[in-house]
């Protein structure tokens, strides 16, 4: 696809058929019905063992972490394929993956830091959705300021002793694992004394309460550490610098967050609705107006793509990735907001109406994701932080005061 001096935009007859093989997979194998629309809010002993299964079916099919190393359990190919398999399920509206965290975040941060003994006990796991993981990062008092955290990890023996509290956790509720950071130098200062370690969820002294969300889910989650031991082998790089690693898996984070074939979905989904919906006897895409609106909005979603090829050209060369990471997570997560805006404005009251609701437009789908997508907005670092981390880093700004 992208072999060339420049930037080409095809792929490959080759890629074309692989393409071409993962939409016929998906087609004949995508689940349907309740379970493919929930999300990580849900509890029920049911849906996780289904949202389980369906992980485990797309890998051992082959459509998932195509490019991590085989002795880890991956197929070592090219990103081109994953990104493919990527666009693919979005395409498809395939559910969401239940192991996303350990997949999208963990997994290519251990293969990057972890130690080999590290590496064969929870990649292949995470692959097939054994053990689900979850984020042990935001505190009450650490928010966009992370590094203030205060969750206390002190050493006995050959374990850590945690003791503190994580809020905003997504998926605890059914998490096996949390890759957390704690304090460990208190001496320090706050970006340094901070370590990465691996905590198993069902250890005694753990505690987790959902917490409801807007959109009425239990996505998020307390967590409370009262003395729970973990052993000193599940340290991820060196002590006291885990804010290098913490760094890396945002980076992981914020590429899932801004999703451009996501965004690109959302649009043609709006783009349907628009047609639907009348006014003055003509529907909604010959107002010229709101015909503007949409042509923005798909200029923007048309952009995404066009920087998503673009990383992707640098990762198959091998480029360490810069700020484009914070980029995808800004523009990504504000577009999506603003896709979800313009269709409720379009719905007008309509948009009032909840999914148990009969004269529902679009199945009540833009209510819940106008509530959702403004959780991402924030999620990850807030629009400002990214903005600040962009021109400080990127544009080589002066530090705002």
């Amino acid at each position: 696809m992208l072999g060339a001096s420049f930037m080409d935009l095809q792929f490959n007859s080759d890629e074309e058929e692989f393409r071409l093989t993962v939409r016929e997979w998906l087609a004949e194998n995508v689940p349907r019905g309740d379970f493919a629309g929930a999300r990580e809010g849900r509890e029920d002993k049911e849906w996780l063992a289904k949202a389980k299964a369906w992980q485990r079916k797309l890998y051992e099919a082959g459509y998932i972490a195509l490019a991590w190393p085989k002795e880890y359990g991956g197929q070592q190919m090219d990103p081109v394929r994953q990104s493919i398999v990527n666009d693919e399920m979005v395409r498809a509206k395939a559910p969401y993956l239940v192991g996303g965290s350990g997949l999208g975040m963990l997994g290519p941060t251990l293969i990057s830091w972890g130690t080999e003994e590290q590496k064969k006990r929870y990649l292949p796991k995470i692959l097939t959705a054994e053990e689900i993981w979850c984020q042990g990062y935001s505190e009450p008092g650490a928010g966009s300021d992370l590094a203030s955290l205060k969750t206390r990890a002190e050493i006995v023996g050959d374990e850590f002793v945690v003791n503190g509290q994580k809020v905003w956790t997504s998926g605890a509720q059914h998490a096996d694992m949390m890759f957390c950071l704690v304090r460990t130098d208190t001496e320090a200062p706050k970006h340094r004394g901070i370590s990465y370690i691996l905590i198993d969820m069902h250890s005694p002294g753990i505690t987790v309460r959902p917490l409801v969300q807007m959109t009425g889910d239990k996505g998020f989650n307390e967590v409370f550490f009262d003395n729970v031991r973990v052993p000193r082998k599940n340290l991820v790089a060196k002590l006291n610098e885990g804010w290098i690693v913490a760094n890396a898996t945002l980076f992981h984070e914020r590429n899932m967050l801004g999703s451009a074939s996501g965004s690109e979905q959302r649009f043609n989904r709006l783009l349907a609705l628009a047609k639907k919906i009348h006014r003055g006897g003509k529907p909604l895409t010959k107002d010229p107006v709101f015909r503007q609106r949409l042509v923005e909005l798909e200029t923007r979603v048309e952009a995404m793509r066009l920087h998503a090829l673009r990383q992707l050209t640098d990762q198959i060369r091998g480029k360490n990735p810069g700020i484009e990471a914070m980029i995808n997570k800004l523009v990504g997560t504000e577009l999506n907001h603003d896709l979800a805006t313009a269709a409720m404005e379009a719905m007008g009251d309509y948009a009032m109406l909840s999914r148990e609701e009969p004269a529902a437009l679009d199945k009540a789908y833009w209510p819940y994701e106008w509530m959702f997508s403004l959780g991402l907005v924030i999620g990850g670092g807030t629009s400002h932080i990214q903005k600040n981390i962009i021109a400080e880093r990127g544009l080589k700004m002066p530090k705002s005061r």
